[in-house]
């Protein structure tokens, strides 16, 4: 692996400094301690899928909050996108995006729709009308307009789907943009992001049904049958649920169960070929609500968590990663000088700097009782850097009760005369 370029570096740096959560890209430069995870879903899931166009997985990825669960997915994300996949990245909360609504999933999904970035400086353009456009252009190239026309005609109207009128709706929407006719590309592309359109809109385009929250998980299913068909080996489609969603009442935290059994099932017979799906919670999930239906918790209980002697099991468990407490903090921390010497400051020293961080990371984990101490540390570590920046030196015991006693906490804004409100 190649080093990142200083702007890049810098975009990396910026991000966990903020708001200690991963980029977007360039997660590979700061990624450590779950090689051997990542290294397992790729040989034995993203490879085979690749290479063979068949194959369907679903696993659950737990840890406790900020103990690394979108980072890790956005790392599987960087995997699949190495492999040609096309890939998205939900997070789920119970009023924005509820995973009890099928519609608001699926409409979801299609906004978060992504192929790999072609600048690493550039965030993944997403969206399902993205994608496809993306998939078309290749395909122009590849066969020339005569032969595209004769693609969409003779191959992908024959595609299987379960909803027939999603494989019109994108066959309507390529031949609108070869077309160049914006009316009906806006139109079908509306119906594809799973927008309020009129039956009578659409009919002309093939289209003979609306998208309700009846019919949205069978809209999903389609749209993963269908991303094959354009070109992609496969489709990661990562879920990942923030700790609120436990408030949940009962019949929600049914509905959320009967998805998860629908979709564990699909992925099982194959239904969606190409499809990993990982759906990332916290421990609690397990406890309270999984256990509370037996059909969902006979899905995914066995005897160990994945690993290279269990390749195939379905839970992923953050919290049995390749490195201690200690030394995984201590390597991001090698990570993010390396990062900072490229982008911020080549001079500093790193034999001093690895004893001021490795002085951190002690400092962090003994005033923390919780995983969230690595989201404290990411933010303190690079705090420290900026700091020695200006002035290289080892830290004192002062110096780090401030940086760890501040790295998890909100700066407190004092209020200004005639703004108390605002």
């Amino acid at each position: 692996m190649s080093d990142p370029s200083p702007a890049l570096a810098r975009s990396i740096l910026q991000r966990v400094g903020e708001i200690g959560q991963p980029p977007e890209v360039g997660v590979e430069f700061l990624n450590v301690g779950n090689e051997t995870l990542l290294r397992v879903l790729d040989q034995e899931y993203l490879q085979p899928i690749a290479e063979l166009g068949r194959g369907s997985s679903f696993k659950l990825v737990q840890a406790y909050f900020g103990g690394g669960k979108t980072h890790f997915l956005v790392c599987v994300r960087q995997l699949a996108w190495k492999r040609g996949f096309c890939s998205a990245l939900v997070g789920l909360s119970p009023d924005e995006c509820p995973f009890d609504d099928p519609l608001r999933i699926y409409q979801a999904v299609a906004r978060e729709l992504s192929w790999a970035p072609a600048d690493p400086l550039v965030p993944p353009a997403r969206g399902l009308e993205n994608a496809l456009r993306v998939a078309l252009d290749e395909r122009l190239e590849a066969l020339g307009e005569e032969g595209t026309r004769l693609w969409i005609d003779l191959e992908l109207r024959k595609h299987p789907v379960d909803a027939p009128s999603f494989r019109s709706a994108v066959r309507a929407l390529f031949l609108a943009m070869l077309d160049q006719d914006s009316d009906r590309e806006e139109l079908a592309a509306a119906w594809l992001r799973g927008e309020a359109v009129g039956p009578a809109e659409v009919r002309d385009l093939g289209i003979r049904e609306a998208m309700t929250r009846t019919n949205g998980f069978r809209m999903l299913r389609s749209l993963c049958q269908m991303v094959q068909a354009i070109g992609a080996p496969g489709l990661l489609l990562c879920f990942d649920e923030l700790d609120r969603n436990l408030s949940l009442s009962p019949s929600r935290r049914r509905a959320v169960a009967d998805q998860l059994r629908q979709l564990i099932d699909l992925c099982g017979r194959e239904v969606l070929p190409g499809l990993l799906c990982l759906y990332a919670v916290p421990p609690e999930f397990m406890r309270h609500v999984v256990t509370e239906y037996p059909a969902l918790q006979q899905r995914l209980e066995g005897p160990s968590s994945l690993s290279e002697r269990s390749p195939q099991a379905a839970v992923i468990d953050l919290e049995r990663l390749d490195l201690g407490a200690e030394e995984l903090l201590v390597r991001i921390g090698l990570r993010l000088l390396a990062l900072f010497r490229i982008g911020r400051d080549a001079s500093l020293d790193p034999a001093l700097q690895e004893r001021n961080l490795r002085a951190l990371a002690e400092e962090v984990l003994a005033g923390s009782f919780e995983v969230a101490h690595r989201r404290a540390f990411v933010k303190a570590a690079v705090d420290l850097l900026h700091r020695q920046s200006s002035g290289q030196r080892p830290v004192t015991r002062d110096d780090l009760s401030d940086l760890a006693g501040k790295g998890g906490q909100v700066v407190q804004l004092r209020s200004v005369d005639g703004f108390e409100d605002f």
